[in-house]
C-alpha cells in the first residue's frame, strides 16, 4: 500500500471507529465496508470529516451476489456500492454495505448527503429492486410503469412472452407476444488456466 493510502486508511479508521466493519485495499483502491444501518452516519462523517472531505458521490451501484463465485457465496444477496472523491484532497474511497433482508432488500438513502445519489438510487430500485429507505421519489427510471420484477436480479428470466413496441396506429405503447426466435448471441468460451494462445 503506498503512503498517501496508508494516510487515507488510517484517516478512515479514525473516523468512523467502530462502524468500520472492513476495510481491503486491492489494486491501488480502498473498499470500506460498514452495516446498512450505518450508511447514513458514514457518509456523513465522509463528506464533512476534517481530513476526509468526500464532498462528491461520483457513482452508486447495485450487486447481487447470488450466483458469486459458482454459488460458494456465504454472504448477503445484494450489496450497494458507492463511489466517493474528495476533490480538495485529491482522494477516493469506495463504501459497500449489504442488504439485510435478502428477500426485501432495503439500504437508507443518501440522497440529503449527496443529491446525486438522486438518481443512481432510482436506477438500483429499478434494476435491482433494492429499495432506498428515505428517497423523496423512489419510482422506475428505465423500465416500463407495468413491467414487472427487476432485469438486473440473477433470477430475472432471460427470455419473456410479450414484447412493448409503440404502435403508430393506436398512438401507445402496446404488448404483443414476442416475434424473434429465441437464441443466445453471446459465445461461451472457456479458457485453461495457464494456457495462453497468442
Amino acid at each position: 500500500m503506498s503512503p498517501r493510502l496508508e494516510n487515507l486508511a488510517v484517516s478512515l479508521k479514525a473516523a468512523l471507529g467502530d462502524k468500520l466493519q472492513r476495510l481491503v485495499e486491492h489494486v491501488g483502491e480502498l473498499t470500506v465496508e460498514i452495516a446498512s444501518t450505518d450508511v447514513v452516519a458514514v457518509c456523513q462523517t465522509l463528506r464533512d470529516g476534517a481530513g476526509l472531505k468526500f464532498e462528491q458521490l461520483i457513482d452508486l451501484c447495485a450487486v447481487d451476489y447470488s450466483q458469486y463465485k459458482d454459488g460458494r457465496w456465504q454472504g448477503r444477496r445484494y450489496a450497494v456500492a458507492y463511489h466517493l472523491l474528495s476533490v480538495s484532497l485529491n482522494h477516493r474511497v469506495r463504501i459497500k454495505t449489504f442488504a439485510i433482508d435478502d428477500d426485501f432488500p432495503v439500504i437508507p438513502s443518501v440522497n440529503e448527503i449527496w443529491p446525486a445519489a438522486n438518481w443512481f438510487e432510482r436506477e438500483a430500485f429499478d434494476l435491482f429492486g433494492i429499495v432506498f429507505d428515505g428517497h423523496p421519489d423512489l419510482r422506475r427510471i428505465l423500465t416500463d410503469y407495468g413491467f414487472v420484477g427487476h432485469p438486473f436480479r440473477k433470477d430475472f428470466p432471460m427470455v419473456g412472452e410479450v414484447e412493448v413496441r409503440y404502435d403508430p396506429d393506436q398512438q401507445r405503447v402496446i404488448y404483443q407476444p414476442v416475434s424473434i426466435e429465441l437464441r443466445n448471441n453471446v459465445p461461451r468460451i472457456i479458457r485453461e488456466e495457464g494456457i495462453h494462445r497468442g
